[in-house]
């Protein structure tokens, strides 16, 4: 029996359906991945799943007593609530009591009212056995080392979505919809939830751009493209393919049709001109294809995107010497004793749990902050766009011809002049969608919005602080494709492993009490280095250990197990030989000049061997501890 099925559900907003007579059903254990462009209707989807947006037309059959749970894009509200009460949110009623019961416990002090009511709370909580219930709660604060009695008002973007991420998986749902999870959240907390997603036992359906993530989790992927929502067996490799192929299918149909409108449209005009009495059958057939192409919608075009690169930076772009960086009254350093010298054409990418300091040492870097010790001195000739993730340079109350424009007509774009709605036609926003205000768009609009600002101006160091929240992955692989031929400098934050892997030589890892570490090549080449340095590390301990010290018995390993061992680092070596051959091929220009299929499924590879790897080592690291007894 399905958790939750459609029944030709349709739904409108404006001109055209979200959805057109969608059937689908979800089962319990399946992660499924729902993919569509920006504003293509995910996010509505989802409401529908819960309940909270009710369809035009169809059914939605849910499995009786089916729990669900979301989590929206929105970061949660209420600045004056405290942690423990939104993620006790998530338990409903019972929640509600034990937020209260948190409270009056803690300013109880004496007070005989308080007294009683704490008295009653406990009443009504053993009732509904409401203290097991509880104990999620505080395991859920505790693993993702949240502070329950914290404001959320006082927390930041990422905090904030592991408060949401808590909410939406204590009450342990059947079924759980999960809308771009990853935004904000660093990489360690990322991991995390795909151990908690794959341990599931209820069904799971989330909506990413995050293509390690979809790679690992999916065991079906469901498009929604122009109202037609489909299903796609097989992983995410296999669905691009498939997809370029349905794409080059529909388009060879639309021209037959498009060839046999245009005759008869020939033959009407010539039955008119020679005033010959016409078939009537024939002309009702006309009429029919007319309403028939009138009401195709075609794919919409795909984001135009360029940069434009100014003029060359002096050869020196930033060198920090022995910095470091707290913050006023505090005695624990953001930076400690940090030493990078950036050279023009460098691409750093910045990687660390959130709230370590990178943004903060984007800013040292940029010389927007003053070291509390040591030196950054900036190069020459200078030219910086700066990517905000908080997206503070928007207004919401404007339109995005007014966010874009500024109150002008035209903006000069790479030495042009061009018209501010041309240009964000560029960006995928028709005349009507740029005078909508920007508190009515989906997130993923907004972040075009963002991109359209960044690249209206000329820089030859480009700053992005998260870039790839909220992007489709098609407008994120336009994104990953312009930076890899951007020639200027380039300072990347971001959690998305795949990316940073396809963009950036060398990585700048935040590893605790302030340390920076520099680490060549992207993500997935930081795990290798840090593998083989955690590796080196035990043997070196192990060798300084006495002679006469008591040793530990060695576990044996199993047949299967040593053999797996045996083979694990020829696998390894196989997968970085394939990483890198597919690295070096996106490094090529010609490569762009393939079919979309083809650079889709390189790309997907490329990802999907960065999540391969990862596993490959830790279960490396794993055997090797296994078989030392340690």
């Amino acid at each position: 029996m399905p958790l939750l099925s459609f029944d030709r559900v349709s739904i409108s907003f404006g001109r055209h359906a979200l959805l057109e007579q969608a059937t689908f059903q979800i089962d319990a254990g399946e992660r499924v991945c729902l993919i569509g462009r920006n504003g293509a209707g995910k996010s509505t989807l989802l409401k529908i799943v819960d309940g909270a947006v009710v369809p035009d037309a169809g059914e939605v059959w849910r499995q009786p007593g089916l729990a669900i749970a979301r989590l929206s894009q929105d970061l949660p509200g209420g600045e004056e609530a405290t942690v423990f009460d939104v993620v006790a949110a998530g338990l409903a009623d019972v929640g509600r009591l034990l937020a209260e019961y948190h409270h009056v416990s803690h300013a109880v002090a004496g007070d005989e009212s308080l007294l009683r009511r704490m008295e009653a709370l406990q009443h009504e909580i053993e009732a509904c056995d409401g203290w097991s219930l509880g104990q999620r709660v505080d395991h859920m604060l505790a693993r993702l080392e949240l502070p329950p009695d914290a404001r959320i008002g006082a927390l930041s973007g990422g905090w904030r979505r592991r408060v949401a991420l808590a909410q939406a998986l204590v009450s342990d749902p059947d079924l759980l919809l999960l809308d771009e999870p990853t935004n904000h959240l660093d990489i360690e907390v990322i991991q995390w939830l795909e151990e908690q997603l794959l341990e599931l036992r209820g069904g799971v359906l989330f909506v990413t751009h995050d293509r390690a993530l979809l790679t690992r989790l999916a065991t079906r992927i469901v498009e929604l493209d122009r109202g037609v929502l489909t299903s796609w067996a097989g992983d995410y490799p296999t669905f691009l393919a498939k997809k370029a192929a349905a794409l080059e299918e529909e388009a060879r149909h639309a021209a037959l049709f498009d060839k046999k409108l245009a005759q008869e449209e020939v033959w009407i005009r010539q039955g008119i001109k020679a005033r010959r009495t016409r078939n009537e059958g024939r002309v009702r057939a006309l009429v029919a294809l007319r309403e028939k192409r009138a009401e195709r919608r075609e794919i919409e075009g795909k984001v135009r995107l360029s940069l434009d690169e100014g003029r060359a930076s002096g050869k020196l772009v930033a060198d920090a010497r022995n910095v470091s960086y707290a913050w006023s009254g505090s005695d624990a350093p953001i930076v400690r004793d940090f030493s990078q010298r950036i050279m023009r054409g460098d691409r750093i990418g910045l990687v660390g749990p959130n709230g370590a300091g990178k943004t903060t040492l984007l800013r040292l870097l940029l010389g927007q902050l003053a070291p509390s010790s040591g030196s950054v001195q900036l190069g020459t000739k200078l030219e910086v766009a700066y990517y905000d993730q908080l997206r503070a340079a928007l207004d919401l109350e404007k339109t995005v011809i007014e966010n874009l424009g500024e109150g002008r007509e035209y903006i000069e774009v790479q030495g042009q002049r061009r018209h501010v709605i041309g240009y964000l036609q560029d960006f995928l926003f028709s005349p009507d969608r740029a005078r909508t205000p920007m508190k009515a768009l989906s997130g993923g609009e907004h972040n075009r919005v963002l991109l359209a600002r960044l690249f209206a101006q000329p820089a030859n160091l480009l700053v992005l602080d998260e870039p790839t929240n909220d992007l489709d992955i098609e407008t994120l692989e336009l994104l990953e494709e312009l930076l890899i031929d951007y020639r200027g400098t380039l300072l990347l934050v971001s959690h998305d492993r795949a990316f940073l892997d396809n963009v950036v030589t060398s990585t700048l890892v935040f590893e605790g009490d302030g340390r920076i570490q520099e680490y060549v090549g992207g993500y997935s080449d930081w795990l290798r280095q840090r593998a083989k340095s955690a590796a080196a590390t035990a043997k070196s301990v192990r060798a300084s250990k006495p002679v006469a010290a008591p040793k530990k018995k060695p576990a044996k390993l199993g047949f299967k197990a040593a053999r797996e061992l045996e083979q694990t680092p020829g696998r390894i070596e196989a997968l970085e030989t394939e990483h890198s051959e597919l690295i070096e091929r996106l490094s090529q220009p010609a490569f762009y000049k393939s079919d979309a299929a083809e650079q889709a499924r390189v790309h997907a590879r490329v990802a999907a061997l960065a999540a391969e790897l990862e596993a490959a080592y830790a279960r490396w690291a794993e055997l090797e501890a296994l078989r030392d007894g340690f």
